[in-house]
């Protein structure tokens, strides 16, 4: 007859209080190796986003920059037909009323939306 197979020497069980401890520890390094991933993921989308952003707000700086040359255009030609201080006030006009309605029009547009 064969004798069964010795498996060898059994590994002592740990006790508990070391098994909870090393899986405390394990989970401590996995939760900082995710934070530190998430910080290396908006690390990566900051510096993209950067250059973009830069360049929009350059855009915005210009389209400012064209619209006030077309008031100030406005402005000028109204002078030669009702003066300086009535030509300021009918632009104040004209602008702000195209202020409003682009205003109103987005606020419509939003309420619709909600």
């Amino acid at each position: 007859m064969l004798k069964p197979v010795d498996p060898g020497p059994q590994e002592a069980e740990r006790p508990v209080g070391e098994l909870v401890s090393e899986l405390i520890d394990e989970g401590k390094a996995y939760a900082r190796a995710e934070i530190a991933l998430a910080k290396t993921i908006a690390t990566a989308k900051a510096r993209a986003l950067a250059l973009p952003a830069g360049l929009f707000a350059a855009a915005f700086i210009f389209a400012l920059a064209a619209v006030t040359a077309l008031a100030v255009g406005v402005v000028l030609g109204l002078t030669k037909f009702i003066g300086p201080l009535a030509a300021g006030f009918i632009g104040l006009l004209i602008f702000a009323a195209i202020a409003g309605l682009l205003g109103r029009y987005a606020v419509e547009r939003l309420n619709r939306e909600l």
